[in-house]
């Protein structure tokens, strides 16, 4: 007989809090770990208390770094909350977040409304089909817009919104909130202790509630067959019908429930909390994850059961300062228990997991066992990493690993003296271990280690823990781009490796064609080899020789990416020929290609969005023109005018100083990488004569 669960699995909720940086996720946070009795007293980020901003340099900054994880209970229901960063050079964490958790709440700014870093989660939630409900926060501030907030989900994020509360009052006069599914309103007075005051609707909202609800019907009427059938069969549309189809329509993905209230101000919060409850999905209610079984290579499917095969997902990894190295897990399907063997399918290693965490931020409940749709966190994996699947070892499976983007900004680092020598290397790789965006490489030319990701602040915090973690001091240079090469013609070269010295020599003849790729189709490597003129076992060397030259580049030394490269031709020697030959040839052949085929420089290239005030509009036009960019749109919303524009990452730096200047400190800006593109021949031939200096 199965083992009772530690708590039903259709009333477990997975989800993630996600939004533009400053749209209040840590705050609506905060607040629901109070009203879950998970905190007895409420922190804020203003004041740096914030129980889920727990790292120095959050709480220094107001800003979330690390996507903290906690489990709280409400109405009988566990749910488990990820708070993610809002800062897009932290977009990593929402990614890693969104891959292994089943819902998400995303929060509007009620003033600003959909912002640049909201497109982004939205589209990163959209690739992983997480269902969604919104809640637009902050309706007590001056120039809250409900209806404006409304039509930019419709028309920015391409969502179907669904009205499930109004705002009572704007501004200083809200309220309270109106539920229109069950035509009712709660009243808040601001008091955290306070329990919501159940009162009809006023008199002057009632056309206005009657108005939204009989949309919000025919809305979910359009794609729940269920409602369609009773609207046109004239049936009342009760309540607790409504709200079913609410969350078919929901888990579906074909429409958004929009809720709101203020965070801050503790408005509207336990209603949120319900609509998590009855929206978004258990682990019973999204699809089997689907998996590859490593010994056929057929792919397979674990239900969300505690009788299935154990898999699980590492998505993240963190270096404790008092526990050592904890390794977050989402369990897929099956049960683990603390001190049990498990197969990484990934690395094809064994494991033994330590002691087993609920995680709190960065407090932890011990635990003896994991069931399916848990997150937990594991002590005393060595060889596990993001990405990785942790499964039975008699059914091996792999999950399908978790995509982050390339940095694109890179400065060299170095120890500020011989103590900091030895400790600085086991930081920065522990640090890239937590943050696959983090890349550390050392140059063995020029004897630098060069750090890159994904901006200035993201390279900035990581500097800071270096020094307030690891207690290494460290001097770093100017920040620089992280440029890539291309070619732009196709081109063919043979390479040729012959060396003799008595007895074995070395030999290795091949000949290779490079042709333009689509952009973001990396290296491709094709075998065109017939009649054996190169023998099999030669291929991976001349493969592995090819892939070592594209680091380095011709044209400047950067990476050469998104090119085709054929293996059509070459000849071989049955006593001298070795991998090592092959290897020789193929990286010679590639770079005599490659000199041939016209390189050229890739730079990133950012999407910018600034927000002003409208007097200082023809200045920023301006200067977005001088730093080489282009704007695209310029929206009026009141005073307020944004300009969105495309701009080449290497005019950006030392930008945010521009704009308090230009604008008196008045403007915002935000900016995420958006492609690569094509460098002008002057400027590309500049940062070839100037190398990395």
């Amino acid at each position: 007989m199965a083992k009772p669960r530690s708590f039903p699995l259709d009333r477990i909720r997975n989800i993630a809090i996600i939004a533009h940086i400053d749209a209040g996720k840590t705050t609506v946070t905060e607040r629901v770990l109070y009203y879950t009795g998970r905190t007895y007293k409420i922190g804020e980020v203003h004041e740096g208390t914030a129980v889920m901003d727990w790292m120095d340099q959050e709480r220094e900054r107001g800003i979330t770094i690390t996507a903290a994880a906690t489990t709280c209970l409400w109405n009988g229901h566990r749910i488990n909350i990820i708070d993610t960063p809002g800062h897009v050079d932290f977009t990593a964490e929402v990614e890693r977040s969104l891959r292994v958790l089943d819902g998400g709440v995303v929060v509007f700014d009620g003033v600003a409304g959909v912002e640049a870093q909201s497109e982004v989660v939205w589209r990163q939630a959209d690739r992983y089909h997480v269902p969604r409900i919104c809640f637009i926060n902050k309706m007590d501030r001056i120039g809250a817009d409900f209806r404006r907030v409304l039509s930019m989900i419709e028309q920015r994020l391409k969502a179907n919104p669904l009205v499930v509360q109004l705002p009572l009052g704007v501004e200083s006069s809200f309220a309270g909130v109106i539920d229109v599914v069950e035509n009712k309103l709660w009243c808040f007075d601001g008091n955290p202790d306070s329990e919501p005051e159940e009162m009809p609707v006023p008199d002057s909202e009632r056309a206005r509630c009657s108005q939204f609800r009989k949309d919000l019907v025919e809305k979910v009427a359009e794609v729940d067959d269920q409602v369609m059938e009773a609207y046109l069969d004239g049936k009342e549309i009760t309540p607790d019908m409504l709200r079913s189809a609410l969350r078919r329509v929901t888990l579906a993905n074909r429409g958004v429930p929009i809720l709101c209230g203020s965070a801050l101000r503790n408005k509207g919060i336990q209603l949120l909390l319900d609509a998590v409850a009855d929206y978004l999905p258990s682990p019973l209610d999204v699809p089997p994850v689907r998996a590859v079984g490593t010994k056929k290579g057929d792919e397979v499917a674990r239900p969300p059961q505690d009788d299935a095969p154990f898999c699980a997902l590492a998505f993240k990894v963190v270096t404790d300062p008092f526990m050592g190295r904890l390794v977050y897990l989402r369990v897929y399907s099956g049960t683990v228990k603390a001190g049990v063997q498990v197969f990484n399918s990934a690395r094809d290693k064994k494991e033994r997991i330590g002691r087993l965490v609920l995680m709190h931020a960065n407090r932890r409940e011990e635990i003896e066992e994991a069931d399916t749709g848990s997150i937990v966190a594991t002590l005393g994996l060595k060889d596990t990493f993001t990405g990785d699947t942790l499964c039975n070892p008699s059914k091996p499976i792999l999950l399908e690993s978790i995509r982050f983007p390339e940095p694109v900004v890179s400065v060299a680092i170095e120890p500020k003296n011989r103590s900091d020598q030895d400790r600085i290397g086991e930081a920065l790789n522990k640090l890239a271990e937590e943050d696959p965006t983090f890349k550390v490489d050392h140059n063995s030319e020029t004897g630098q280690t060069v750090v890159s990701g994904m901006g200035e602040l993201h390279l900035e915090v990581i500097v800071g823990r270096l020094f307030s973690e690891f207690k290494v001091g460290a001097k770093v240079g100017r920040p620089w781009v992280a440029y890539k090469e291309t070619i732009t013609i196709p081109a063919k070269s043979e390479g040729k490796f012959v060396r003799q010295s008595g007895g074995h020599g070395q030999y290795g003849h091949v000949y290779l064609e490079v042709e333009p790729g689509e952009r973001g189709t990396g290296i491709q490597f094709v075998d065109q080899i017939k009649s054996g003129v190169i023998p099999k076992q030669y291929i991976p060397a001349v493969e592995a020789g090819v892939k070592e030259a594209v680091e380095t580049g011709v044209f400047a030394g950067y990476p050469i990416v998104d090119i085709k490269i054929t293996l059509y031709d070459g000849s071989y020697h049955e006593v001298d020929s070795s991998d090592i030959a092959f290897k020789m040839a193929g990286s010679i052949a590639l770079k005599s290609c490659v000199s041939r085929a016209k390189p050229v420089l890739l730079e990133p290239v950012m999407r910018l969005e600034v927000s002003t005030p409208e007097e200082f509009l023809g200045d920023i036009i301006g200067d977005v023109n001088t730093r080489r960019g282009h704007v695209e749109v310029i929206e009026t919303n009141n005073e307020l005018s944004i300009v969105r524009a495309l701009i080449p990452l290497a005019e950006m730096f030392g930008y945010a100083s521009a704009l308090r200047s230009l604008t008196q400190g008045r403007a915002t800006h935000s900016m995420r990488f958006e492609h690569y593109d094509r460098l002008p021949a002057g400027l590309a031939e500049k940062v070839r004569t100037a190398g990395r200096e």
